[in-house]
């Protein structure tokens, strides 16, 4: 199987089969080349939010092409090559916590469950890479918090999240929001916000199958990026 394939159609695995809808739209591990959507991902994400009232983390152009280059986005694609939907995926404190953020689908290609197939793929990729990080979230979406909860997702308060800085700055400020609903953050302390905290402890889920199954070269490139991250983890601890 190849990266232009789609990886949710028909997979066959020793854990079980996964079936997803032949509809033409593949879900696939983003690399380099697909920089060319990143300016239509961008304009997406920001016309839903407002769409919607609430809040998403605004991204760079640069941000984006980076996670693509780096094997750390999903992206849906149709028959005619065209943008579907995305999400991209962060790590923090030192890998510990990872998160599956920005997930987006075009209205047009509602109906055809992207948002769930687009959330397996990440969530499958997450595991391999980091397979004993904590995948957590933070969304105002009824629908996300229901594929969340399919993959084993659990509501938590916000102490339970990652509290590294950075992952907050994505947040943005009163004086510099790059979400609409940062000032009741501010206001809070970052005890809460609009948004609902999620956590997907590994520890709680052990010998449990993957959603999907990953094209054999994705699956090696994750499987080597997680041995090289225990390596550096084992190296620090006798530094």
């Amino acid at each position: 199987m190849t990266n232009s394939e789609t990886t949710e159609k028909h997979n066959h695995t020793s854990q079980g089969v996964s079936t997803e809808p032949d509809d033409g739209i593949r879900v696939v591990v983003a690399d380099a080349s697909h920089e060319k959507y990143v300016d239509t991902i961008l304009q997406t994400i920001t016309e839903s939010a407002k769409v919607r009232g609430s809040g998403i983390a605004s991204r760079t152009h640069e941000y984006l092409a980076k996670k693509m280059a780096e094997r750390k986005a999903i992206i849906a694609l149709d028959q005619n090559d065209e943008f579907a939907g995305f999400c991209y995926i962060e790590s923090w404190e030192d890998k510990h916590y990872v998160a599956n953020s920005g997930l987006i689908v075009l209205p047009k290609y509602r109906g055809h469950h992207l948002a769930t197939r687009i959330k397996k793929v990440a969530f499958t990729l997450s595991r391999l890479r980091w397979p004993n990080a904590k995948l957590f979230g933070l969304t105002s979406q009824i629908a996300v918090m229901r594929i969340n909860t399919m993959l084993g997702y659990v509501p938590v308060t916000f102490a339970q999240l990652t509290q590294d800085d950075a992952y907050w700055a994505g947040c943005g400020t009163p004086e510099q929001p790059r979400c609409v609903n940062c000032d009741v953050l501010a206001r809070t302390g970052r005890k809460y916000c609009v948004c609902t905290a999620m956590l997907y402890d590994p520890a709680q889920h052990v010998g449990e199958p993957l959603p999907v199954q990953l094209p054999d070269d994705i699956v090696k490139m994750a499987q080597e990026a997680a041995r090289k991250t225990s390596d550096n983890a084992r190296t620090k601890k006798l530094m």
